[in-house]
């Protein structure tokens, strides 16, 4: 039965951990690899009973210290999962997230990109905005002091400086489009900053949408955050 059970929390932690590079990789599709990701929390919960019945009832062959391996990977096959739909409970289930919530930037070079992507290139509208509002408030419109030409420079930096895949500048236009690709999973998110003059001072406006799911577990909003601040940093270098 040690082996068993051995096997069973080994399996548990393969099935969540392998459930993104495999998706990652194209060796599955996201619905099998959603699904293994469950039987992994299954696994992990059979494994913890069986090391309960073990303990109980077979105590002349397992021990406290020989259980805790196989109950340390069962309880992290069972922790990610529950700790993802934690923070989906606390974020609201959108993945389209804009500083300007009126005329939210618009993607253009990274459109075609995003052709075959189940969420579509188009602003997902007054009801996640409305969501969002509520939850990021602090996301606005950007005001800066600097020329266009030095925040389109700043924002191609912090861009290179973040790893995220530079898609288009024109800067003319003011506008800068990449897309950062999440390390797990491999899920590909877009972002485009938006750079408008406005008397004295310019206006920065920035938006981050995933391309596949619907809830992004506030993905997006932690990007623009990190977006800004390496932005900042980089003009006040």
């Amino acid at each position: 039965m040690k082996i068993l059970v051995g096997l069973i929390s080994l399996i548990s932690i393969l099935l969540v951990t392998l459930a993104g590079p495999l998706y990652k990789f194209g060796l599955v599709d996201l619905a099998t690899a959603f699904a293994g990701f469950k039987l992994g929390v299954f696994a992990g919960i059979a494994t913890l009973v069986l090391l309960g019945i073990q303990l109980l009832f077979k105590r002349d062959t397992a021990s406290l210290g020989s259980a805790l391996p196989s109950a340390a990977l069962a309880i992290t096959a069972i922790a990610i999962p529950l700790s993802m739909m934690n923070t989906a409970k606390n974020v609201p289930p959108i993945h389209d997230i804009s500083t300007d919530l009126v005329n939210p930037p618009a993607f253009v070079a990274i459109a075609p990109l995003r052709a075959d992507a189940p969420n579509p290139v188009e602003y997902a509208g007054v009801e996640t905005a409305t969501q969002q509002r509520a939850a990021y408030p602090e996301l606005q419109t950007l005001r800066y002091s600097q020329s266009k030409s030095e925040l389109v420079g700043a924002t191609k930096q912090a861009i290179d400086n973040l790893g995220w895949e530079l898609v288009n500048i024109d800067a003319d236009k003011g506008v800068i489009e990449a897309t950062d690709t999440t390390a797990w999973f491999g899920f590909k998110d877009d972002v485009v900053v938006r750079i408008t003059d406005n008397s004295s001072e310019r206006l920065v406006d920035i938006r981050s949408k995933s391309r596949v799911g619907g809830s992004d577990l506030g993905k997006n909003a932690a990007r623009i955050h990190k977006l800004i601040e390496e932005l900042d940093r980089v003009l006040g270098e």
